[in-house]
């Protein structure tokens, strides 16, 4: 596996996650949170934006298409790149600071070396959720929004495709580390709204 395909797995981890959001659990809670993880989304791309010299016009969150609009990047060519993935970034180092120094390093992030870690990982996390601490809650809440918060739009992508085939050719372990957790954290994200469902469709089916 490289980072090609990395990127264009958690794309798509992504879009599941946001579908299944607004597919099967579409309470003002869920949206809440949704537009909390467009909003770190939105601000991954505004500070890239910034650090590159790209010119903000529009920043947009709380809209049907939270987006933001912005002039290219000064930086040439790896600009538009830190631009169009910081989300993977900026929502990668939101989770991660918050789990050091807030919470103190509540959670222990997994180490993934391999995709066959993958499996593991989700189970990993989420076995380390205690109920009875607010701390886990925390990281329920953002959890349901992961995907949101962390995966690149296929617009993103689309702004990138030459430099994502390039990407097909890049074997940089930290990289490919780093690429393994995020897709964790999305399955996470994804295997917490399947736990979810799955209680909440008895409700459902009895008031039917």
């Amino acid at each position: 596996m490289n980072l090609g395909i990395l990127i264009l797995l958690i794309t798509g981890l992504g879009y599941v996650s946001n579908w299944l959001n607004w597919r099967y659990l579409n309470y003002p809670v869920v949206r809440f949170l949704y537009y909390f993880g467009a909003a770190i989304h939105e601000s991954s791309h505004a500070l890239f934006c910034m650090l590159t010299g790209a010119r903000i016009t529009e920043f947009s969150v709380f809209s049907k298409q939270p987006h933001v609009s912005a002039s290219k990047p000064r930086l040439p060519i790896i600009g538009q790149f830190l631009v169009s993935l910081a989300p993977i970034i900026g929502g990668s180092a939101f989770l991660f600071i918050l789990n050091k120094y807030f919470l103190e390093g509540y959670f222990i992030v997994p180490q993934i070396l391999s995709p066959s870690g993958l499996f593991f990982a989700p189970f990993d996390i989420l076995a380390q959720i205690n109920l009875m601490g607010w701390q886990s809650w925390l990281m329920i809440f953002l959890f349901l929004n992961t995907g949101a918060m962390i995966g690149p739009s296929f617009s993103d992508i689309k702004n990138i495709w030459p430099l994502i085939i390039a990407s097909f050719f890049i074997k940089w372990p930290p990289l490919f580390e780093l690429g393994l957790l995020v897709c964790a954290l999305i399955l996470t994200n994804i295997l917490l709204q399947i736990i979810l469902l799955l209680a909440i469709l008895p409700i459902r089916k009895s008031r039917c």
